[in-house]
């Protein structure tokens, strides 16, 4: 119980954070970032931009596995929703930046997605007229490094969701804004679940590195968190996504293994089944939930409950592949 009013407490007092990010924050460098967000004259070859790997209508996540970068490359990891960021503390699967300003720079120059120098992409915004009236309108200076990671950075923070069926529900007092299944579920994602020990808060992430059970050392041999860190402890983990919306930003994992919610949370309910021989997973994970199938199919519906009204169609759809 006391979890679950500390989620409350921390996702009401998230509110007026946001309205006051949003009242101090420059409206032409948000037109802007949102701009390069699509640009793909930031990538080497022109044919990629944020928006290509962060589609905007599934909660600005990717729709496939791995995504892919320019010249047809691929790496190794799923393209995780660039929504409801405002309060990470470190970005990517290992946390390997820790501002939305250096997030926004890495993909340009990776070799693997957009492969572009942020020198080169700084003299193609330069010589750019429309661009450089723009950078000049916003930060009264030429393109550079730093007010393009500004840009960016400015658009993704305002990519904050909290008009969700769960929100409506916990936060307004509608009780008929979900269903009976819906508040079964939350009480199961608070208590045999287990899903709150590591999902709390405004976006339901503790901002934490867990390993799951999804590293083997052989097929499933991504290091994680430990690639940054070189510490044998963070063998295998990768940073605690947020829930919000995550009805629409299948496939799930940091390696895109799972297609559907159903897949999630069956390999929750039991991981060994799954991966029989992961090393150093989390000891939260060590023994199976034993979740019946009712119990399993109210988990989801919560899951759903958490998807943004503007998303709702995209959900529905994906609810429905599911029963197929």
């Amino acid at each position: 119980m006391r979890k679950i009013l500390m989620c409350i407490v921390v996702a009401l007092a998230f509110v007026p954070l946001l309205t006051s990010f949003r009242k101090r924050v420059n409206d032409n460098e948000i037109l802007l970032g949102r701009r390069l967000f699509s640009e793909r004259m930031l990538s080497r070859d022109g044919t990629i931009s944020c928006a290509s790997c962060h589609i905007p209508a599934f909660a600005f996540a990717d729709t496939a596995r791995i995504s892919v970068g320019v010249f047809g490359r691929r790496g190794n990891r799923n393209s995780p929703s660039s929504m409801n960021v405002l309060l990470r503390r470190s970005l990517f699967w290992d946390g390997r930046a820790n501002t939305l300003e250096e997030q926004a720079l890495a993909p340009i120059e990776n070799p693997v997605e957009m492969d572009l120098p942020v020198d080169s992409a700084i003299a193609r915004l330069a010589a750019d007229s429309l661009y450089k009236a723009l950078f000049h309108q916003t930060y009264k200076e030429a393109p550079n490094a730093k007010n393009l990671g500004s840009a960016i950075a400015a658009f993704e923070r305002t990519l904050e969701t909290s008009d969700s069926p769960f929100d409506n529900w916990k936060f307004t007092g509608d009780s008929n804004a979900v269903s009976a299944s819906v508040k079964r579920g939350f009480e199961l994602f608070n208590t045999k679940g287990k899903c709150i020990q590591c999902h709390f808060g405004a976006d339901l992430t503790a901002n934490e590195f867990r390993n799951i059970g999804l590293f083997n050392g052989l097929d499933l041999n991504d290091s994680g968190r430990a690639l940054i860190s070189k510490g044998m402890q963070d063998l295998g983990k990768f940073k605690t996504p947020s829930l919000r919306n995550v009805a629409v930003t299948a496939p799930y994992m940091h390696n895109g293994m799972f297609r559907t919610l159903d897949e999630v949370i069956d390999f929750y309910n039991d991981t060994k089944s799954v991966v029989s021989n992961s090393i150093n997973k989390d000891t939260i994970l060590d023994k199976p939930l034993n979740l019946t199938k009712i119990e399993r199919e109210d988990i989801k519906a919560f899951l759903l409950a958490l998807t943004d009204k503007q998303f709702l169609t995209v959900a529905r759809n994906e609810k429905a592949g599911a029963t197929k």
